[in-house]
């Protein structure tokens, strides 16, 4: 668990120039109309907050702008927002503060701006680095991107910098990914996320699937690429510290460990979550009602709820699990979930050993399974 001190922030931008087939997150198609009333609300709900002051004057260890993608506002509004989060809240003055960007979206002037106005970490959603992974999945761009926008933060003054892939894409062998690792690593990332492709109802990469358009997941093919992907970067020195994350030691991300270790965190913009003081709220996931909240001069909030001490402990415990460290056995208290963990363990989802409980590599492909196992 981490301390009541570590605090982070959270802020949604909610638009993309297109929506990729895999994608089921709540996003909208940016346009400058849009942009603009989303920007002004998006203010107001920071002043809002300020004067509902729900941290307690706890100082701020992280601040991370993901999306959808935050670049397809303009650098000037970033930096707007980060210095109005900065006079809203104190501020560590060693946060990590985060910018999720796709490679197309920026420039170099523009990457100038948000390193030189204190963002310290930038994610780069790379996917892979062969051309014909984009065409199933409706990613846009080309891989050449990739590789200019890295080098382009790194002039600028980023230092930290995450790509995130995702591998099993249609269409895409164990070899094919082992080209897209190989041509990553020389760009030399600080972190790297990689995904195993996931198929989300309602997608249209669900419908082309079921069409037969695109070939289907191949489950073991994905086993196999993961294997891979954890040799391949351990052997590059960086290590796998959760599900889908690597890093280069002390370059773990500190905002996504929050999530993990039971940190606590405030959400702004649509859609996005909080957990604070034991309770679990989100805001609305529709732009337009967000909008007429904050016009109303209305926190956009809704299902807000309070977690008994069972419950925080039963979340600390699913999402702890994500760590490949795991967690103390000590701090699972009920006997009826001590008889669930032990079947887990069995069954060889878990493992145990000197007081603590991990995710086997069999667990950690199931994670959701053994997650739904323990609620």
């Amino acid at each position: 668990m981490t301390s009541a001190a570590e605090t982070g922030l959270y802020v949604h931008i909610p638009f993309c120039r297109h929506r990729c087939h895999f994608c089921a997150f709540y996003l909208e198609i940016a346009h400058v109309d849009r942009t603009t009333r989303f920007y002004s609300a998006l203010t107001h709900e920071i002043r809002l907050h300020g004067q509902h002051n729900p941290l307690h004057g706890r100082w701020l260890q992280s601040i991370y702008f993901g999306g959808g993608t935050p670049t397809a506002l303009p650098p000037d509004q970033l930096v707007a927002l980060l210095k109005l989060i900065r006079t809203t809240w104190p501020t560590s003055p060693t946060a990590e503060i985060t910018v999720e960007a796709h490679p197309s979206s920026i420039t170099c002037e523009g990457l100038r701006t948000l390193a030189e106005a204190g963002f310290t970490r930038i994610s780069f959603g790379a996917e892979s680095m062969r051309e014909q992974d984009f065409i199933p999945i409706g990613r846009h761009g080309q891989v050449q991107d990739t590789a200019i926008a890295v080098q382009a933060a790194r002039e600028a003054g980023f230092v930290n910098i995450n790509l995130d892939l995702m591998y099993g894409l249609p269409g895409q062998s164990l070899q094919d990914w082992q080209r897209t690792l190989e041509l990553i690593l020389p760009l030399d990332p600080s972190h790297i996320s990689c995904y195993a492709l996931t198929i989300e109802e309602g997608t249209k990469l669900a419908q082309d699937i079921e069409r037969h358009r695109v070939s289907p997941i191949d489950d073991q093919l994905q086993l196999d690429m993961e294997s891979l992907t954890e040799q391949a970067l351990a052997q590059a020195g960086i290590v796998r510290y959760e599900i889908s994350n690597y890093a280069k030691p002390a370059w773990r991300c500190r905002h996504n460990l929050l999530y993990w270790t039971g940190g606590e965190y405030l959400g702004l913009g649509p859609s996005a979550q909080s957990y604070l003081d034991g309770a679990r709220f989100g805001n609305v996931a529709d732009l337009d009602r967000y909008l007429t909240s904050l016009n109303e001069h209305r926190l956009p909030m809704t299902d807000c709820i309070k977690l008994s001490r069972s419950e925080q402990e039963r979340d600390a415990l699913v999402f702890g699990l994500r760590l490949l460290r795991g967690v103390p056995r000590q701090a699972i208290s009920e006997a009826e979930r001590d008889s669930e963990i032990d079947h887990l363990i069995t069954s060889g989802f878990l493992s145990t050993d000197q007081g603590r409980l991990w995710l086997t590599p069999l667990g950690r492909r199931y994670a959701d399974s053994v997650a739904e196992r323990l609620f």
